[in-house]
């Protein structure tokens, strides 16, 4: 049974909130469902050097509801690595993702690399309901793409890690997920909301983080009638004892800093999920982040420690 927890660091003067379940907060546009035979919306293509094969799905009837898959057809089940883009909730695509992609596709993986509605297109909890509707047509269909569907993980980043976050906390545990990677995720919104006052900082990225969340929140800040979304919004506030370990990097210095790890760290801790912080010395965020050295390869270890 999901508990919820109060987040005493989140003590806003201006914010009241009482977290509710996640299934309660309906809004945004009609939730995504797995198609009732996998859609192609890019024929599949093969990769003579590494022996892979690459389509293109769609998971929805929206433009964005699509996912790239990338497999190795050997009839053998493979661990899936889900891969969840950032920007800010409203920008991003899956095209960016490629190289990502690509490399866990290498190391053995089958890979979905996928596209979701934006704030622009639908308020949260979209972004979610699309992650955990493709998540769902992949393992509908794994056979088709040699994808265990009980032995998988999810890694999003910035944006992205929230939505990743986020399915780790949905419902009682997300059937097969192991693990839940974020590469400088916000899984706070309401503490980037209130990081993001102009009365309180300079950093132009920690302003437009705030108004970011609040285009995600449907366009309202957290009182009054949209105080149910925001509290949907907060990974930490439905976490359960079932729910997958999770890993957070972040940068020392950058506009999402290693409270919002550790938060999440302190919060599913009163569960007994694990969650692991790790911090980089400088600014780089997201993408430039897992660019690193070293850091794609302490994220692919402790990948490779849950699934394989």
């Amino acid at each position: 049974m999901r508990i919820a927890v109060h987040v005493g660091a989140l003590a806003l003067a201006a914010v009241v909130l009482t977290p509710v379940s996640a299934n309660a907060v309906s809004a945004g546009a009609t939730a995504a469902q797995p198609t009732p035979s996998p859609t192609v919306a890019t024929p599949a293509t093969s990769d003579d050097v590494y022996g892979l094969s690459t389509e293109t799905i769609a998971y929805g009837a929206h433009k964005r509801q699509q996912m790239d898959v990338w497999w190795t057809p050997d009839g053998q089940q493979r661990p899936g690595v889900f891969l969840i883009h950032g920007g800010w909730w409203s920008s991003g695509d899956k095209r960016y993702m490629k190289e990502i992609t690509r490399s866990y596709a290498e190391l053995g993986y089958t890979v979905f690399n996928l596209n979701y509605r934006l704030s622009g297109d639908a308020a949260w909890p979209a972004q979610r309901t699309d992650a955990l509707a493709a998540i769902a047509t992949a393992r509908k269909f794994a056979e088709r793409w040699s994808f265990d569907p009980g032995n998988y993980v999810v890694v999003g980043f910035s944006a992205g890690g929230h939505i990743a976050a986020a399915v780790g906390t949905y419902g009682d545990g997300v059937s097969g997920l192991k693990g839940v990677v974020g590469l400088s995720p916000i899984t706070s919104p309401l503490q980037a909301y209130a990081d993001g006052d102009a009365r309180k900082t300079t950093d132009l990225n920690k302003r437009r983080l705030r108004r970011a969340a609040i285009k995600l929140a449907g366009g309202c800040a957290p009182k009054g009638k949209c105080a149910r979304v925001w509290a949907s919004m907060e990974v930490a506030w439905h976490a359960s004892k079932r729910d997958a370990p999770v890993l957070t990097i972040h940068s020392q210095d950058e506009f999402v800093p290693p409270s919002q790890g550790i938060l999440l760290r302190e919060m599913l801790a009163k569960v007994g999920v694990p969650v692991t912080v790790l911090t980089q010395p400088g600014i780089n965020h997201s993408a430039p982040l897992y660019r690193e050295p070293g850091v794609a390869e302490r994220v692919q270890t402790w990948i490779a420690e849950r699934i394989g």
